[in-house]
């Protein structure tokens, strides 16, 4: 039967308790141990049962026990020390202040963070794996920095999926519906209490979404839903699940995210000076930011594209071409192209703002070239994915030379407080200080590392490790429970893993390139590692889940979770429905992290960081974010960074390169202890795991960096852009144009260098140069000398640095220009010389992706 009415009923809290609603709503407790050690206490049992949700928790727990709280003196000193912890939290958050509080101060600054997930915490499932962890990381460290950040999201209203293991091993899939009024979120009301909701145009039709607030520290995440009247049926599904769904479905949640989202933030009255895209899929917000400015503030379609472009910031997690959202034409025509009429564009030239050739009219319309396209500031996410996004898309910037791409990189990084073990970081408030999470790897801190007792760290480590193992056993056995597993089934399992062996932990996303398997390549030689010699034994715990349509991934799945199932195999275990709070215990709880992806297919990744920050060394291949680590001191490489273009020889050599490292290096290391059974080097391992790679790889830091590269620069851009009633916005554009309309009349008519046969290091040399440039001024373009040593291989110039030549003269329509060279190598050198267009606002050198060379 259904209601005809529904309520939704809040606890009936006693009115001593009542800062406890406000301390479950703000995620803030997720990072600060005392507030979480509070709802811990108020119910132990209901705490775990309710994954950590301590607004079910309150809507559950007995009246019987809210009274005795009520009445407990301690329990209510530790709330009042918990509800100063929140206070002084939001009261100190200065660091962006600090640094970047006078940057263009006739703008408020507000960057808005577009994602299609967010891996907050385990109670809101709205995630499927790194980039949405990535993601609620990055609010957590905005927020303890104090940068000016607002999320925008999608609240999905089955989440991605919780996965079982049939008895075969098979990966299945279970999709509960996530109960959104007993979640850490509210529904944004208008001043009226009726629910906000924003409608967004779809093909003869409006779809509506209302609107719910996660608060993330001092940073507010929105997110859409549609699961509301009067929304069709099918409207309704369309934040039914992360990534599920056909290419529709897609397409539906990307409108709804970048178009929606953009008119959640009008709606709310925010006015954000950046838009920042994690990943292409909130792309089509640059068309709505396009519509409203050429609509409210009257620009030319030019015009407003120069004004957003200078604004729009876009990172991007793919390292290969297939792994971008890419739409057929006639679809992408069908859901958006009536932007094109809006914006007076034919259909060819809307497809092009969507394509990385606009010449090819058969190409599709992606989202990451949407994205890339229309933003003055792209990154990778690691210094080697910058390299490989360079590669991947110069053909968006013919002839610029491949270093010169304008992708940068921003490393990623973990949010410290949220993966470091609560006994870790007890440790290291007691020995590095309280503020240790936030501080830069040149402060002299992280020095104090070494003075934590090798005893205190390796048995605080080994309680992490028990504490693993334990849940572990039960989560498996539990799961086995639910499926109707024989006795024999869970006693294999309550005999597995040893709290006192060395321990390696893999878990991630289980797609092909991971290689998941490749520790069981050799079957005799790891089966020997995990039983031959009793007093060196080895033991793995691997956890994570394959896409329900990824068919190669779930047999990955499969071949290891039949291989713990084989005769006297105790030693492997594979851990069901891997979440944020599955990966915390095995990040402090193993004794090694494990990483084998195929180079260069791994963007960044970050379970590794997470690990490093516990005190565990990694044993990876050189890809990602471990490539730029000390892999030495913190760990140890599998190979040396090498590509391969036989696979099944690469898996070969990669695997014999893990099990010689174990066999060799790592187990020897771990096993050797002294008179107090303290295995010293290891712990010194850890300890560099620690100091080198916290400070690094967090989101403390790339949060600076973002607002240090990307978010300030973007602000002040957009300030320039928009003063004066949008007047140098409007002057930028009209000049590209005419760039674009004079450029290939360019003509380099002579280049002339007087130097000796015999040219000594350090040696000046004057280059002179005559152009031609037609109806452009000197002052439009930047000439310089490209110079460099000549590679042996292809003859072109490498490792080049250019220098700007000076205009002396213009005579019958000719500019002369001079410069001064010289060569710090002996050896094979060169030059030529090349003309850029130069504007001061422009935010690269490359951002018309013209050039013209000698």
């Amino acid at each position: 039967m259904q209601p005809i009415r529904t309520f939704n009923v809040s606890p009936s809290l006693p009115a001593q308790l009542a800062p406890l609603q406000k301390l479950a709503y703000n995620l803030y407790w997720d990072w600060n141990i005392e507030i979480k050690d509070l709802f811990r206490r108020l119910d132990r049992d209901l705490w775990e049962t309710t994954r950590h949700n301590p607004v079910a928790m309150i809507a559950q727990v007995s009246q019987t026990r809210l009274q005795e709280a009520a009445n407990d003196d301690g329990f209510l000193a530790h709330m009042e020390r918990a509800t100063a912890a929140l206070t002084d939290y939001q009261q100190s958050r200065d660091w962006y202040k600090k640094h970047h509080g006078n940057a263009s101060p006739e703008a408020k600054p507000c960057f808005a963070y577009f994602c299609a997930e967010f891996g907050l915490v385990d109670c809101l499932p709205i995630y499927s794996g790194g980039l949405g962890v990535l993601a609620g990381d990055h609010l957590k460290s905005a927020s303890d920095l104090g940068i000016p950040l607002v999320g925008i999201g999608l609240l999905y209203q089955q989440g991605y999926f919780a996965q079982y293991l049939g008895a075969d091993g098979w990966q299945q899939e279970r999709y509960p519906l996530n109960d959104f009024y007993n979640m850490p979120l509210a529904l944004e009301r208008k001043p009226d209490g009726t629910e906000l909701r924003i409608a967004v145009e779809y093909p003869n039709r409006l779809v509506y979404a209302r609107v719910w607030r996660v608060q993330v520290g001092t940073v507010p995440l929105f997110l859409l839903d549609t699961n509301i009247e009067p929304n069709s049926p099918y409207d309704q599904d369309i934040t039914d699940a992360l990534y599920g769904g056909d290419l529709d479905t897609r397409i539906h949640q990307e409108i709804m995210l970048g178009i929606g989202g953009f008119r959640v933030l009008q709606a709310l009255g925010y006015a954000p000076t950046v838009y920042h895209m994690n990943e292409g899929h909130s792309g089509f917000l640059i068309l709505e930011r396009l519509r409203v400015l050429m609509q409210q503030e009257k620009l030319s379609f030019p015009e407003a594209r120069q004004v957003a472009m200078s604004s729009q910031i876009f990172t991007t997690h793919t390292p290969v071409s297939a792994g971008f959202d890419l739409f057929p034409p006639d679809k992408a025509m069908y859901y958006v192209g009536h932007y094109a009429n809006s914006y007076g564009l034919g259909r060819e030239e809307f497809l092009g703002l969507g394509r990385e050739n606009t010449g090819d009219l058969d190409s599709p319309f992606s989202m990451a070239a949407l994205a890339m396209k229309n933003a003055s500031f792209v990154n990778g996410v690691a210094q080697l994915h910058g390299a490989v996004s360079r590669e991947m898309f110069q053909n968006m910037w013919p002839e610029v030379p491949l270093s010169e791409i304008p992708i940068t990189a921003i490393t990623n990084g973990v949010h410290a407080r949220s993966c470091v073990a609560k006994s870790n970081q007890e440790l290291f408030d007691r020995y590095l200080g309280d503020d240790w999470a936030e501080k830069p790897a040149d402060d002299h801190l992280w020095q104090k590392v070494q003075t934590i007792p090798d005893e205190e760290l390796w048995r605080n480590h080994e309680h992490c490790r028990s504490e693993m193992v334990v849940f572990a056993r039960d989560r498996i056995i539990s799961h086995l429970k639910e499926r109707g597993a024989t006795g024999a089934e869970m006693q294999h399992v309550q005999n597995s893993l040893d709290p006192g062996v060395f321990t390696i932990g893999f878990a991630r996303r289980f797609a092909t390139y991971k290689r998941a398997t490749l520790f069981l390549r050799d079957l005799d030689r790891i089966k020997k590692l995990l039983t031959g010699n009793k007093e060196r034994r080895v033991q793995f715990v691997i956890a994570g889940k394959a896409h329900p349509k990824d068919i190669p991934g779930k047999e990955l799945i499969r071949d290891i979770v039949q291989f713990t199932r084989s005769e006297g195999m105790n030693s492997v275990v594979f851990v069901p429905d891997y979440d944020i709070y599955v990966s915390r215990l095995m990040v402090s709880g193993c004794d090694i992290w494990l990483n084998t992806p195929r180079r260069p297919r791994e963007a960044s990744g970050t379970s590794g960081m997470k690990a490093s920050m516990n005190g565990l060394p990694n044993v990876s291949i050189l890809d990602g974010w471990w490539d730029e680590a000390d892999y030495v001191r913190t760990g140890w490489p599998i190979g040396h960074g090498e590509m391969y273009d036989d696979e099944t020889y690469q898996d070969n050599v990669e695997a014999n390169a893990f099990y010689d490292l174990l066999e060799k290096e790592v187990v020897p290391m771990f096993y050797d202890r002294d008179s107090e059974g303290i295995p010293r080097r290891w712990v010194a391992k850890m300890k560099d795991s620690i100091c080198l790679n916290a400070p690094r790889f967090n989101t403390a830091r790339m949060l600076r960096d973002y607002a240090d590269q990307g978010y300030v620069p973007a602000h002040q851009r957009q300030a320039i852009m928009v003063g004066n009633s949008y007047q140098n916005g409007k002057d930028l554009a009209h000049w590209k144009a005419r760039i674009f309309e004079n450029w290939y009349e360019i003509k380099i008519k002579n280049v002339d260098a007087a130097t000796p046969e015999q040219l000594g290091v350090n040696q000046s040399i004057e280059v002179k140069a005559t152009i031609n440039l037609g109806q452009l001024q000197p002052s439009d373009v930047r000439v310089e000398v490209y110079q460099g040593a000549i590679d042996s291989h292809d003859g072109k110039i490498m490792n080049a640095k250019t220098v700007l030549m000076n205009s002396t003269k213009t005579t019958n329509g000719e500019t002369f220009y001079t410069g001064t060279i010289s060569y710090e190598a002996s050896g094979l050198q060169g030059f030529s010389v090349r003309v850029l267009p130069n504007h001061p606002h422009l935010s690269n050198p490359h951002e018309l992706g013209l050039i013209h060379w000698a």
